[in-house]
């Protein structure tokens, strides 16, 4: 029986590696990963204010990591609302965030798992500082979750992002950081804080848009001394068409260093952005009256 539990403890480890979403060992060999799915904001011009209005963002994707003598597969969907409000905080568009993981997997060929990843509750602050220059800075919190395959404790979370959007380019580098409010799950799991780091060089030609892009990832320090950081750095390229609303992304993406995660991962990503709402308008310059002159 206790051969049994540590089997199931191994196996929920794997897969909370597989999905970028974090769950340990109560004791000793300890493992985890950011709530925040590492590489998610890839291809979003994260630091520039959205046009008012309310926006669905669903960004899915299967990856596949090189861990002999099966690979672990996983399946993160990531839904999300955003609504950019005509209100304005230090001259920055105030920006609310909803976002509901929903993650699969299958560890070394064993069945899939499935189950609802931490609901992110956010708000977000976007400057357009001119020379087509943004910045914006997110603060939100991941709630605590029951499902114990992911992290089971709360989240505070921040972004910090800048972008360029000048002649079609999207420039954006975006910092994703988290703080474990209590490092320790009710089940003795350690929750090391994480580091996510999302970048994108993409065009736009047309209505198209081509480029390369990055990520990493990583386990900040800790003082528990048997806990084995994780980390990740991968790139790949990215293609999008614009529909006219609805704008469509697809990228692939592959490891080429990590740490602690048993193996390479390659990972192809899809991305839906619908406006649901429609966007607000300036209100039209009045036009000048026609000068009378009397006779």
């Amino acid at each position: 029986m206790g051969r049994v539990r540590m089997t199931a403890r191994r196996v929920g480890l794997r897969l909370a590696a597989a999905c970028g979403i974090g769950l340990g060992l109560a004791a000793g060999q300890a493992s985890a990963a950011s709530s925040a799915q590492p590489g998610q904001t890839v291809g979003l011009p994260a630091g520039a204010p959205l046009p008012i209005g309310l926006t669905f963002i669903d960004t899915s994707s299967f990856g596949s990591r090189d861990i002999r003598p099966r690979s672990t597969d996983s399946n993160v969907n990531l839904p999300s609302f955003i609504w950019a409000t005509p209100w304005s905080i230090a001259e920055g568009r105030l920006q609310f965030v909803v976002l509901q993981p929903i993650t699969a997997s299958s560890t070394r060929g064993a069945a899939y798992q499935s189950g609802f990843g931490q609901t992110l509750l956010a708000a977000q602050v976007a400057w357009k500082l001119g020379r087509d220059l943004n910045v914006s800075y997110l603060l939100g919190a991941y709630l605590p979750s029951d499902t114990r395959i992911v992290i089971q404790n709360p989240v505070l979370h921040q972004r910090f992002a800048v972008t360029y959007n000048g002649g079609g380019w999207n420039l954006t580098a975006n910092i994703l950081y988290g703080t474990l409010l209590d490092t320790t799950s009710p089940s003795g799991t350690f929750y090391p804080d994480f580091l996510n780091l999302d970048l994108t060089a993409t065009k736009k030609f047309g209505k198209w848009e081509v480029g390369p892009v990055a990520f990493g990832s990583t386990d900040l320090p800790t003082r528990n001394p048997t806990y084995r950081r994780q980390g990740q750095f991968a790139v790949g390229g990215l293609v999008g068409y614009n529909f006219g609303p609805v704008n469509l992304q697809a990228y692939v993406t592959r490891d080429v260093v990590q740490r602690n995660y048993g193996g390479l991962e390659t990972r192809g990503w899809l991305r839906l952005i619908v406006p649901i709402v429609p966007i607000a308008t300036e209100p039209a310059a009045e036009a000048p009256r026609p000068l009378v002159r009397r006779f």
